[in-house]
């Protein structure tokens, strides 16, 4: 079950209607950078939330606002941070992993899509270091979440390793906690 937003731009966003979101816009323009009143995300938000990396590169080509936060002060890019597998991917990797491997092509081709698309929301000039309500930043989830193919990324785009959350812990931190050791020697290199 997905979310159901009052504001249609957000919701074509979120179900990666690409069609939809194209008429919506053409019809009204302001729709591109609308605030959905419930949780206050963009279509942008929306978008990388599900993570539809068309629907994002769409946006992004038509000036969607990258600095917009939502009720949470979270952009676009704490969401791309945040993606991780569904218990359904899960599911389908464990199913398919003695199938000839199938489930490892699904895992790879899953984390090829969250690198594609933080590449994209990189390249444009998003706040990298933003805080959220909880003081967390891109990259405090990164780590947290312990996608080892994103860190390189905000670290090479001039992360700040070294700003603490409301629970006083910084990315490192977070990885010495969970004992996420690849991570870790990433941040030591940076720091």
């Amino acid at each position: 079950m997905g979310i159901v937003y009052s504001e249609l731009a957000c919701q074509a966003a979120y179900d990666g209607d690409v069609r939809k979101l194209h008429c919506l816009l053409k019809s009204d323009p302001a729709q591109l950078n609308v605030k959905e009143a419930h949780t206050g995300d963009t279509p942008l938000i929306a978008a990388c939330r599900h993570g539809h990396l068309n629907v994002v590169k769409y946006l992004l080509d038509n000036k969607a606002n990258t600095q917009l936060t939502n009720k949470k002060q979270r952009t676009c890019l704490h969401y791309v941070s945040r993606r991780t597998f569904s218990l359904l991917d899960y599911l389908m990797i464990a199913i398919l992993m003695p199938i000839l491997l199938l489930g490892y092509f699904i895992l790879l081709q899953k984390q090829r899509q969250n690198v594609a698309l933080m590449e994209t929301v990189l390249s444009t000039n998003i706040s990298i270091d933003a805080v959220d309500y909880k003081g967390n930043t891109a990259l405090h989830y990164t780590c947290q979440n312990k996608s080892h193919c994103l860190v390189p990324l905000l670290l090479k785009r001039n992360a700040r390793t070294n700003i603490k959350n409301d629970d006083g812990e910084t990315p490192l931190d977070i990885a010495t906690r969970l004992k996420f050791n690849k991570i870790i020697n990433m941040l030591r290199k940076t720091s």
